[in-house]
């Protein structure tokens, strides 16, 4: 009933910024919290920001000060604006929604990744 779609990823460099949007469509009631997380091959799946339903933020330590993630409730998307990239932050970029299709139920949703590579 919900699909979450990222977008916005690709090829930058060193030093320069994306916005990775993650649109959430299908039978919507509330979204709650959620979350970017990363993943590069031999490594397990890292949260590097996560936003409550109250708008409180957090931010793993290797990205604080230039990640910052964001929500347009309105049109059910979430946002994260990536800055002074660096190469370490290569990654498939993966968001993350706790959505209510109905005022009962609550369920964990995942987006289907999108590339960032930060290479010169």
């Amino acid at each position: 009933q919900v699909r979450l779609v990222e977008s916005g990823g690709g090829l930058v460099q060193p030093g320069g910024s994306l916005r990775l949007s993650c649109v959430a469509s299908g039978t919507i009631f509330r979204i709650n919290n959620g979350g970017w997380y990363r993943q590069v091959p031999g490594k397990q799946r890292e949260l590097v920001a996560g936003i409550t339903s109250g708008s409180s933020t957090s931010y793993a330590d290797s990205v604080k000060g230039r990640f910052t993630i964001s929500r347009d409730n309105a049109k059910n998307t979430m946002y994260l604006q990536m800055n002074s990239l660096k190469p370490e932050d290569t990654a498939v970029y993966y968001c993350n929604n706790r959505i209510q299709t109905n005022p009962m139920y609550e369920y964990t949703y995942w987006g289907q990744g999108t590339q960032v590579t930060v290479s010169s």
